[in-house]
């Protein structure tokens, strides 16, 4: 995918490094408006792509207003977002739409995004893993971590963060995308296939989730057993390998969804309300993902793909749960 992480601290830990760690721009803005409007939350969050030296000054405008040197913008979201680019352009946030993209289905997009996010994230999991087998119980480079335990602790509850929003995206495929897909009329000459994809894309559901469990079922036993003992670090090794494994399956998994199923989504031709509909359904499954963990997913977004992806939030939800969801983040 892509994902920038090669401007961080050397001594960062490889499990703190995000998309959006190279962000050094010192440049002075000020952001006035509506704490509690989305529209504010929006630009605020953007902003946070743009600049390490933000000033936030709450109004009861809710209008938002950014200042930046001696530029005053102000205006739609759209409008404020591409003049802030246009002011401060890295890292971009306008997402550039290919030819025939501005037609994609709403949930297509949404799909996708989680894609990056899920993947971003596994390959994560490999890094840090792959770091601890190297280390083999060995003090740590970074002391924010803690000890080799401590860091073990905190490997656990990131995977079953992930293992999560795994688990919701599969429900809200198939609950949601495949029943779509098997019910739509005939008449859309959808090929005589599209049954066997879904039911194909179910299977392997189906397949993953042991897989999944038992990864968290291993970190659960590395982190009672003593580190740096030989069990320990062939316990890590495994675990490295499973991730691995996890990780190039869920690629190829992803990669199939998007070549031979989403593409369906896209036959259907449903009018914007249904669109929108059909997207809230899908946001409504992912319960855990755009709440208690909806910061941790959007972390394995690029700044642009975030955009994107609260743009399709805020396309299907009332005001105040947008705003609820954008001040989690900020």
């Amino acid at each position: 995918m892509g994902n920038c992480n090669c401007f961080t601290n050397s001594k960062q830990a490889v499990a703190e490094i995000a998309p959006y760690d190279f962000i050094k721009s010192t440049t002075a803005v000020q952001l006035s408006g509506d704490p509690t409007s989305s529209s504010t939350l929006y630009i605020h969050f953007a902003l946070l792509y743009k600049t390490r030296a933000l000033q936030f000054a709450p109004s009861d405008d809710p209008q938002p207003v950014v200042q930046i040197g001696s530029e005053t913008i102000s205006g739609t979201r759209e409008m404020m977002i591409r003049l802030i680019d246009v002011k401060l352009p890295q890292p971009p946030l306008v997402v550039m739409v290919e030819e025939g993209g501005e037609t994609a289905a709403l949930v297509v997009k949404m799909v996708e995004l989680q894609h990056r996010s899920v993947v971003w994230h596994l390959e994560r999991m490999v890094r840090w893993s792959d770091d601890l087998v190297t280390r083999g119980g060995r003090r740590n480079g970074d002391p924010a971590m803690g000890s080799e335990r401590m860091e073990v602790k905190k490997f656990q509850k990131s995977y079953s963060q992930l293992l999560e929003v795994m688990v919701e995206h599969a429900q809200m495929e198939e609950r949601v995308v495949f029943p779509l897909l098997e019910t739509a009329e005939r008449g859309k000459d959808l090929g005589a296939s599209f049954f066997g994809l879904c039911k194909a894309a179910n299977e392997e559901h189906g397949r993953d989730l042991p897989i999944m469990n038992g990864i968290k079922e291993d970190i659960k036993s590395i982190a009672v057993l003593d580190t740096g003992s030989h069990d320990y670090r062939e316990a890590l090794r495994n675990l490295s390998t499973r991730l691995r494994s996890l990780l190039e399956h869920s690629k190829e998994h992803f990669q199939e969804e998007e070549r031979d199923v989403l593409p369906l989504m896209e036959a259907l031709e449903l009018s914007k309300d249904q669109q929108l509909r059909v997207l809230e359904q899908c946001f409504n499954v992912m319960q855990g993902t755009h709440s208690d963990l909806f910061s941790s997913f959007i972390q394995g977004l690029l700044p642009r793909e975030a955009m994107q992806y609260l743009d399709l939030i805020m396309s299907c939800k009332e005001e105040k749960l947008v705003a609820s969801m954008i001040h989690r983040i900020i």
